[in-house]
C-alpha cells in the first residue's frame, strides 16, 4: 500500500530588496533622540570637569568620561543616519 500526502503550495519566497525599510525608519527615528541625550550627558560631564555645572551623576567607571558620551552620541547619530538612508531608499541613488 502506498500512501501519498498532498500538501498545498505555500507562500512563494521572493528576494525583495528593502523589505524592512519601515523598521529601519522606525529605529532611525528612535536613535536620534538617544544621540541627543548622550551628547547632553557628554556636555554635562565636560562642564562638570570645568566646574561650570553641578557634579555629574556617574562618578566612576567607563561612563564617567565625557569622551565616551560624545563618542556614543556620534555613533548613535551615524546609525540613525544609516538607517534613515536605508529606509528612505536613497542608499544607491534610488528615488525616495
Amino acid at each position: 500500500m502506498i500512501v501519498r500526502i498532498r500538501l498545498g503550495r505555500g507562500p512563494v519566497f521572493r528576494r525583495k530588496k528593502g523589505k524592512n525599510r519601515h523598521l529601519a525608519l522606525g529605529f532611525g527615528a528612535l536613535l536620534t533622540p538617544a544621540a541627543v541625550i548622550a551628547s547632553i550627558f557628554g556636555l554635562w560631564r565636560l562642564a562638570a570637569d570645568l566646574q561650570i555645572a553641578q557634579e555629574f551623576g556617574i562618578s566612576t567607571g567607563l561612563f564617567s568620561h565625557w569622551q565616551v558620551w560624545l563618542t556614543v552620541a556620534a555613533l548613535l547619530q551615524w546609525g540613525a543616519w544609516m538607517l534613515n538612508r536605508y529606509g528612505s531608499g536613497s542608499s544607491r541613488g534610488e528615488p525616495s
